[in-house]
């Protein structure tokens, strides 16, 4: 897996419209963990790719008439199956975060990437999203000054708004790929 121009080689892309450009000599130095399903609960589909290149049929579903007034985006979405998709190159600035706040800045989407999991709050990650989600996580911390300490939940960032990743999400499990994944690499070097 490497980087070229912001973008992960190999995974597919779907360039998405809403996305603009970070503010000068803003860098990416937190990873926001976030999770969709659409309509809601329902896994494959066409729907988040759609909602992410502002096509979504509105019609298509009763639940779509609701979100008619988003735009949103993530920089990549991590299925189900493990499948990693791209609507945002790394460097620019995708729009995930909505109202936000880390650390005491405001604004998270100007230093941030977010990464969607196909999921629900209360619904077990499988285990291809968790092996996706730690070869993302090493790549952008390769790149980019994201270390263990910048990694977080959408809930954390807009804890009166938003509740994902959610309970079902098991973070020690994460942080521990991570950190074996990191002694694998060293070693290997």
């Amino acid at each position: 897996m490497r980087l070229e121009e912001g973008w992960i080689s190999g995974v597919r892309r779907v360039p998405s419209p809403h996305v603009n450009a970070r503010p000068s000599g803003e860098v990416p130095a937190l990873l926001v963990i976030h999770n969709i399903s659409l309509p809601p609960g329902e896994f494959g589909g066409p729907w988040i790719d759609r909602l992410f290149s502002g096509t979504l049929d509105h019609d298509a579903h009763p639940f779509f008439a609701g979100i008619r007034h988003l735009r949103v985006s993530a920089h990549c979405l991590i299925r189900r199956d493990g499948e990693i998709v791209q609507y945002v190159p790394f460097h620019l600035r995708a729009w995930h975060a909505g109202v936000s706040q880390w650390q005491g800045r405001e604004a998270c989407n100007d230093f941030s990437i977010g990464i969607e999991l196909e999921g629900t709050d209360t619904l077990p990650y499988t285990d291809a999203q968790y092996q996706a989600l730690q070869a993302v996580t090493m790549l952008l911390m390769a790149h980019y000054p994201i270390t263990p300490d910048t990694l977080t939940g959408h809930s954390d960032i807009a804890p009166q708004r938003k509740t994902d990743p959610g309970p079902a999400f098991d973070w020690a499990r994460y942080r521990q790929a991570l950190t074996v994944g990191e002694q694998q690499g060293s070693t290997a070097r």
